[in-house]
């Protein structure tokens, strides 16, 4: 993992001991000035550009790439990541905007948690309009994700169990048990097939979320290879995970001032880097670039590893798009099939 160059409203090199060596040559670092402590990401594509609009990065019709960062004063803001320019400023919540989720199928609603107990659901189309808020947490809401499908919503409130809500009606689908301490973060695959959690008591959990079943834990252990001699070890409580667009690959950040990256069937992690006070994480949509937030207020991006998905994948992919764990359950197939579409031959 590597500082990447990104925004135009700030860039510098990137300082500073094992974190520059990583970089493999004079990457940059671009910074959107927040101005308040970063709590939650998430990107979306923004739609293509109207006839007339004058946007520079729109200006040909393409999608711009859009930037919600959620903020220590319960701002939501709202950037075009190409230009740095500000979009929206979203007013509602009272406390830490926590976390943040766009509905993935494109349109440009978006979800938010906040330490003041509520999520809430805003239209950007609608110049950023509050159309609904979510109650019923009874301790400050860390993590909200939408399902790709957009029939799920999880959220955790630091309570050791996360909620699964359905995205129709907003009712509660079930409660999921396991975590030893809060959970503080949630992220569903691209294919709606699973579910992770990550929590205070330093472990990932991978669910299926129609089942409810436990399917994997990651436990994350210092790393001291990576650390000087002379640190002090922090502990590992993890604050943040999210899945890779393509499914493959995990992202996490954690306590102890390490970026790490999973791969899906694996029990240990594939790459790692250093970075001081990470709260949160989040894939570029197309791979190959992480985002963070700090609470010293930047949103750093790095460059991650990149894997072309093996064809039994993209089938696995694809059916699970629009077929349930019960639905390929009750599918005319061999034992062992069925146990690799639902992700159970690790």
């Amino acid at each position: 993992l590597s500082p990447s160059s990104s925004c135009k409203t700030s860039e510098r090199k990137s300082r500073g001991g094992k974190a520059e060596t990583w970089s493999r040559g004079a990457a940059k670092e671009k910074t959107l000035e927040c101005g308040q402590i970063v709590w939650g990401l998430a990107f979306s594509a923004w739609p293509a550009a109207e006839d007339g609009d004058t946007d520079p990065a729109c200006a040909m019709g393409l999608p711009c790439l859009v930037l919600a960062t959620g903020l220590n004063d319960g701002q939501i803001k709202v950037w075009e990541v190409q230009t740095g320019h500000l979009l929206f400023s979203l007013l509602g919540h009272q406390d830490v905007v926590r976390d943040l989720s766009f509905a993935p199928n494109g349109s440009p609603i978006l979800v938010s948690a906040s330490r003041d107990k509520t999520l809430r659901v805003w239209d950007l189309s609608r110049d950023g309009r509050q159309v609904q808020v979510l109650s019923g947490h009874v301790q400050w809401v860390y993590c909200c994700s939408i399902s790709p499908d957009c029939s799920m919503l999880c959220s955790a409130a630091g309570e050791k169990s996360a909620l699964l809500w359905s995205m129709r009606s907003y009712t509660l689908i079930r409660k999921l048990e396991g975590h030893q301490s809060s959970v503080v973060s949630c992220d569903f695959s691209p294919d709606s097939a699973l579910l992770v959690t990550a929590s205070y008591d330093a472990c990932v959990i991978m669910w299926d979320p129609y089942t409810g079943e436990q399917l994997r834990t990651l436990r994350h252990v210092p790393l001291y290879s990576v650390l000087d001699s002379s640190s002090e070890i922090h502990t590992s409580s993890l604050r943040s995970v999210c899945f890779s667009p393509e499914g493959l690959y995990l992202a996490t950040v954690a306590d102890d001032r390490l970026l790490r990256i999973w791969a899906l069937e694996l029990r240990s992690p594939v790459a790692f880097a250093p970075m001081t006070n990470g709260l949160c994480c989040m894939y570029f949509p197309h791979g190959g670039f992480i985002a963070t937030g700090t609470r010293d207020g930047h949103v750093q991006f790095w460059t991650a590893p990149r894997v072309l998905s093996s064809l039994k994948h993209l089938c696995r992919k694809a059916l699970r798009t629009f077929l349930t764990t019960y639905q390929v359950l009750a599918l005319p197939i061999p034992r062992k099939l069925k146990e690799f579409l639902t992700y159970r031959t690790f």
